[in-house]
C-alpha cells in the first residue's frame, strides 16, 4: 500500500543531495538510510572475519591478476 508523506523543504532539500542518480525515488533515498543503520547479522558478521582473514592470509587475487587470467588488457 502506498501513502504520502509531508516533510519540510529542508528534509526535502537534503533527500534530493543524497540521491546517488537523478531519477532515483526518495522511497530509495530513506531505504538506503534505514539500511545503514540497521545492525549487520550474525551470518554476515562471520562473512566478514573469514574475508578478512583470507586476505590477510594472501588468499585474493589483485584486479590485475583476474584480468591477465581472463585475457584482458592490462
Amino acid at each position: 500500500m502506498a501513502t504520502t508523506i509531508q516533510v519540510s523543504r529542508d528534509l526535502l532539500e537534503t533527500l534530493q543531495k543524497r540521491k546517488l542518480y537523478n531519477k532515483e525515488s526518495y522511497e530509495e533515498v530513506i531505504w538506503d538510510l534505514v539500511e545503514d543503520s540497521m545492525e549487520l547479522s550474525e551470518e554476515t558478521k562471520r562473512d566478514i572475519e573469514k574475508a578478512r582473514a583470507e586476505i590477510k592470509a594472501g588468499k585474493f587475487y589483485t584486479h590485475e591478476q583476474v584480468k591477465k587470467r581472463l585475457g584482458l588488457k592490462v
